[in-house]
């Protein structure tokens, strides 16, 4: 029950953030459709419902979505020097990577950070063994460690920190 509590309260805030000024009438549309997704999906969302109340997470939170979007900005300017030059020879390949994330959510966040970076795509996880195949368009090393700290090494102490 604390879970389904939790994304309720989650989903709130979010829905009167993207709704400010709220009126009743916008609020209370977001009562009910919070507490439709809490009651679908409340279980399966939120394992651990009291690690919500750590504020420190959410200082990290802001710390990873900027991270995040630098990264993204870096990737997509690498991209257009990539296909803006005929002669460079692209170094395709699937890489390996090991992680320690333990948690489903932080995994999948891991996981979609690699993809949200162009030039990378997730391609498969293998969570009981802790590894994540990503496709790359330039494979700098095949090297399990050195792949990691290069692809996932910068999201990955950001994520341990918020969600383990």
């Amino acid at each position: 029950m604390k879970s389904k509590i939790v994304l309720f309260i989650f989903c709130m805030l979010i829905w009167i953030g993207m709704n400010w000024p709220v009126d009743s009438c916008w609020f209370w549309a977001g009562v009910i459709a919070s507490m439709s997704v809490a009651m679908v999906i409340g279980n399966i969302f939120v394992h651990r419902p009291h690690i919500a109340a750590h504020v420190k997470r959410y200082v990290w939170l802001g710390y990873y979505l900027l991270a995040l979007v630098v990264e993204v900005i870096r990737a997509n300017i690498d991209i257009v020097y990539r296909v803006s030059l005929i002669n460079l020879p692209l170094n395709t390949g699937i890489l390996k990577i090991k992680t320690k994330m333990k948690s489903e959510i932080g995994l999948s966040l891991l996981a979609n950070s690699i993809t949200f970076s162009p030039g990378t795509s997730t391609v498969d996880i293998d969570a009981d063994k802790g590894y994540i195949y990503v496709h790359c368009l330039d494979v700098e090393s095949q090297n399990i460690k050195a792949a990691t700290e290069l692809i996932a090494g910068k999201f990955e102490k950001i994520l341990k920190k918020i969600f383990e």
